[in-house]
C-alpha cells in the first residue's frame, strides 16, 4: 500500500490557464490528505496562486530550476506531482530524487491529429488527467471544479467602473447585466479577428467590457470605433485579478481559447468559447458544471485544422478560415436566447 505523503511539491511552470487547471489537484490534496502542499511555477505567474488557501508555500523560477534546487532539497518532500512534464521538470526530478507522480500528456495523439489529421485523442479533460496523477496516493475528484481567488483589494465595483469609463451614458450597470468579451490570447491564431469582434459587438444590446493585455488595446480601440453600444476598453488597464473580477461579475463571457476562459470556468460562468486553430478535443475546454451554459463555436471540416497544439503568430495558410468562417447567425441565435440580443 502506498504511504500517504505528508509534504508534496506540485510542479507547473506556466501559463495562466494551465495553472488554473491544476487547482482541483491543489484543493483535493490539501483537503483529502491534510498534507503540506507547495507549488513551483515561473515568477511571472506567482500572483495566480498567492491567495490560494490550500497552498502552504510557493516557489518560483525565472528561467532555470537550478535557481531553487537548494531550497527544494531542504524541504525534503515525500512526493512530487509533475503537471508540466518537460525538460525543466525532468531536471528537477533528477536532482531531487523523490517519488514522482505525473500525467499523460498525450503528445503522440496530439502529433497525430495536428500532422496527419488522425484523431486518436482520448475523450478526457486535462483536469481529469491531472487528477489521475494523484489517484495512486488516495486522492479523488471532489467535483468542485476549478478555483480562482481574488484578493479583496482587486475587487471591481461594477457600477463605479462603468460609470467612470462611460461618463456620457446615463446608465447604471450592475453585476450579471453586462458581457465580458475576452479578446486576448497568447497566439494570433487563437484570437478572434477584428471583423468578428465588431460584428459581435454590434449584435449585443447590453454593456460590454473588452478584456485583454496591453497588446490588445489598439485592437479594442478599433473595435469600439466601428461598433455601436456601450463598450469599455479595459485591455491593459487592469491587472489579472481585476480582469478576473469583471469576468466573475459578468452575465455572460465570450472568449478565445485563453487563460481568462479557464478563470471564467472557475467562477462557473456561462461561457461561449470561440475556437480557431486549436480544437476542444485537446481536452482544454471550459471545465464547467452541467447546469452552466457552455457553447463552443468552431469551423469544422477544415483540412488544415488543427494546425498546431498551441498556436502561431500568423495563419500558416494565409486565409485564417478557422476564425473568418465562424457561423455568426448561430451565435446571434444563442445570444438572443441568453437575453443579450434584443428579441
Amino acid at each position: 500500500m502506498t504511504k500517504t505523503p505528508r509534504k508534496i511539491l506540485i510542479v507547473r511552470f506556466s501559463s495562466i490557464g494551465d495553472i488554473v487547471l491544476t487547482t482541483p489537484v491543489i484543493r483535493c490534496l490539501k483537503k483529502q490528505l491534510n498534507c503540506e502542499v507547495h507549488f513551483l511555477c515561473k515568477e511571472s505567474y506567482r500572483n495566480i496562486l498567492e491567495s490560494n488557501p490550500y497552498l502552504d508555500k510557493i516557489f518560483t523560477i525565472k528561467k532555470n530550476v537550478t535557481e531553487v534546487i537548494r531550497s527544494l532539497k531542504a524541504e525534503n518532500y515525500d512526493a512530487i506531482i509533475d503537471l508540466h512534464k518537460n525538460i525543466r521538470s525532468l531536471q528537477l526530478k533528477l536532482r531531487l530524487q523523490k517519488k514522482v507522480y505525473t500525467f499523460d500528456k498525450i503528445n503522440i495523439q496530439k502529433w497525430l491529429i495536428v500532422t496527419l489529421k488522425i484523431n486518436k485523442l482520448p475523450h478526457i479533460h486535462i483536469v481529469e488527467r491531472y487528477l489521475d496523477a494523484v489517484r495512486p496516493i488516495g486522492v479523488e475528484d471532489d467535483g468542485a471544479g476549478l478555483d480562482y481567488f481574488i484578493p479583496e483589494q482587486d475587487h471591481i465595483d461594477v457600477a463605479a467602473f462603468f460609470q467612470a469609463n462611460l461618463p456620457d451614458e446615463k446608465i447604471t450597470v450592475f453585476p450579471d447585466t453586462y458581457l465580458a468579451l475576452i479578446i486576448g490570447a497568447a497566439h494570433f491564431t487563437k484570437r478572434m479577428p477584428e471583423s468578428l469582434l465588431i460584428r459581435i459587438c454590434n449584435m449585443v444590446d447590453k454593456p460590454i467590457v473588452l478584456l485583454g493585455g496591453a497588446e490588445e488595446k489598439g485592437l479594442a480601440d478599433k473595435v469600439i470605433a466601428q461598433s455601436g453600444g456601450r463598450i469599455v476598453n479595459a485591455c491593459g488597464q487592469l491587472n489579472l485579478h481585476q480582469s478576473a473580477s469583471l469576468v466573475k461579475q459578468a452575465g455572460l463571457v465570450i472568449t478565445n481559447d485563453t487563460g481568462l476562459m479557464h478563470i471564467a470556468a472557475a467562477f462557473q460562468k456561462d461561457v461561449i468559447s470561440v475556437w480557431g486553430n486549436t480544437i476542444p478535443e485537446f481536452g482544454m475546454t471550459p471545465y464547467l458544471q452541467e447546469e452552466n451554459v457552455d457553447f463552443r463555436f468552431e469551423v469544422k471540416g477544415l483540412a488544415c485544422r488543427p494546425c498546431s497544439k498551441i498556436g502561431y503568430a500568423n495563419c500558416p495558410k494565409g486565409h485564417f478560415d478557422c476564425m473568418q468562417k465562424q457561423d455568426l447567425s448561430k451565435l446571434e441565435m444563442v445570444l438572443k436566447k441568453l437575453g443579450f440580443v434584443g428579441k
